[in-house]
């Protein structure tokens, strides 16, 4: 039989089996339940309100990476082992594998920030804010391995967040610029269509991005869109913008999922008096011997 045959004879095969598979998977997307609508406010906007989480492994690292044993490595014999703070911890202390949620991959970083990334990288157990339980910043909060809830009405958009009891009130009017720098910024939104667009400014410069180092300066600039894409299921995207210490704007998407267990709430994660040992320990008396 010759190739041209075989390629006639297995064209007429993948053309068959088309014709076989694609009425029963129009019977499946015919039968398949449909999404319950978008809900909505008096006015017609999307009503965001409700309680949601991240399912992502970005609050390691945002930028795709490789599964690792710590976050805090030392020189080892032959290749880095884990820094003798996080040896005990075994696997619960290493950082699973991820794609990230940069879009692109890479966060373009001008030199003299991308050196501080790394630096930030290797002093993790000293730098990251996360570990004294600073405010975490935007986008962090979002994608944090803990659920939020947002509040809204026809004037007014709050966010509560579990972690840190960190709170967010985004205006509807501009207030102006903002008094001072803080961890979580100053939030406006307005809506574009039935997408809530958030412009974010007036940071410290101690946030992260994430638990890998990377980081910003108080120039930061974050625009975020808040997508409802049905009843349970938001498209959120942060774009970063500081050219201080980025060379171009690069943004993040992620997706985010409703709560929707009867019981859903949100937990206490005031994680200050957890880290009091920590920060304050050597201050007693009798201090606790490591």
């Amino acid at each position: 039989m010759t190739m041209r045959r075989v390629m006639v004879r297995l064209s007429s095969c993948l053309v068959a089996s088309a014709l076989v598979v694609t009425p029963l998977a129009a019977q499946r997307a015919a039968s398949a339940p449909a999404r319950p609508p978008i809900p909505r406010l008096a006015s017609g906007k999307p009503d965001l309100s409700g309680i949601w989480q991240a399912m992502t492994t970005a609050h390691w690292d945002i930028e795709p990476h490789d599964a690792r044993p710590a976050l805090a490595m030392r020189e080892g014999p032959v290749v880095p082992v884990p820094a003798k703070e996080v040896l005990a911890m075994g696997a619960v202390g290493s950082v699973p594998a991820g794609t990230g949620i940069v879009v692109g991959g890479t966060i373009p970083y001008t030199a003299e920030a991308l050196a501080k990334r790394d630096e930030n990288r290797a002093k993790w157990l000293e730098r990251d804010p996360e570990i004294r339980c600073y405010l975490p910043g935007v986008p962090r909060a979002t994608y944090m391995p803990y659920a939020f809830q947002v509040v809204q009405s026809e004037s007014q958009f709050f966010i509560a967040y579990e972690y840190a009891g960190a709170v967010r009130q985004v205006y509807y009017k501009d207030p102006g610029p903002p008094q001072t720098d803080g961890w979580m910024g100053q939030s406006v939104g307005t809506w574009k269509g039935d997408t809530l667009v958030v412009k974010v400014n007036g940071f410290n410069d101690r946030t992260w991005f994430d638990r890998a180092g990377n980081h910003h300066t108080e120039n930061l600039v974050v625009t975020e869109k808040w997508v409802l894409t049905d009843a349970d299921h938001i498209a959120y995207e942060a774009t970063m913008e500081d050219p201080a210490t980025f060379t171009k704007p690069w943004s993040v998407r992620v997706t985010l999922y409703r709560h929707v267990e009867p019981d859903a709430r949100l937990g206490q994660f005031k994680c200050v008096e957890f880290v009091e040992e920590l920060m304050y320990g050597h201050l007693r008396k009798n201090p606790i011997k490591p």
